[in-house]
């Protein structure tokens, strides 16, 4: 009975998933052209309209390397070297998403993309077991907000645009230098090359217990299959 109900809900995916379609905007080196954009069972697309017409491309999910989502932004990561760039892989961004896009079409892009979707909003449907407010630490400042800790993943979540979503599957390590400290390793692509994981760097304003620490530490080795031998602090 479950397998069947699994195979249900993933068909009503699919069928989400073939049926959507909307105009957004490709950016340009200057501007940009508006086109239609659509997400397939098996692939994603974009028809560019206008002068740029031959601006259109498919790509399998296979053949994307990471797609990063936000409100108001989507960019594709493919494995094409980019023209002029000393051999960098080609990124494709689109902007002007619908309204409520990306909260809407989370957990389906999830479903084909795994740890290869990067998440850039709150996911409005994480259940807490605890919430801690935080601040987001860049090199110059920085973006306060509420880390939410569920069962099966940590959201980050701010007004500003800065809002995360990380299935624990996602996260490379789970660090800490004091009970006010705590760093969240990703596996995001960073850097020139994108060959760097990214680190996310929170100051909290209440002290992190060890019992907390020790439940996120090993939910997030327990998602890689690893041991759970929680390390020393500080």
């Amino acid at each position: 009975m479950e397998f069947r109900i699994e195979k249900t809900i993933g068909a009503i995916l699919m069928l989400s998933l073939a049926a959507w379609g909307a105009e957004v905007r490709h950016q340009h080196l200057r501007k940009g052209a508006i086109g239609r954009f659509e997400i397939g069972e098996n692939s994603i697309s974009f028809k560019e309209t206008g002068k740029k017409s031959k601006h259109s491309w498919e790509w399998k999910y296979e053949d994307i390397q990471q797609l990063t989502l936000s409100p108001t932004e989507l960019r594709i990561l493919s494995y094409d070297d980019g023209k002029w760039q000393f051999g960098r892989d080609r990124e494709y961004v689109f902007d002007q998403l619908p309204k409520d896009f990306a909260s809407q079409e989370y957990a389906l892009l999830r479903t084909r993309l795994d740890q290869r979707l990067i998440a850039h909003l709150g996911d409005p449907d994480v259940k807490p077991l605890w919430q801690i407010g935080a601040k987001l630490l860049h090199r110059f400042g920085g973006s306060q907000g509420m880390l939410l800790v569920g069962e099966d993943q940590i959201v980050y979540r701010t007004d500003n645009g800065e809002s995360h979503a990380w299935p624990y599957n996602d996260i490379e390590n789970i660090s800490t230098s004091g009970r006010f400290d705590l760093s969240v390793t990703t596996s995001e692509r960073s850097g020139w090359s994108r060959g760097s994981v990214t680190d996310y760097h929170f100051q909290l304003k209440q002290a992190l217990t060890e019992e907390r620490y020790n439940d996120l530490w090993r939910r997030a080795n327990r998602a890689h299959g690893l041991g759970v031998n929680v390390p020393a602090t500080n």
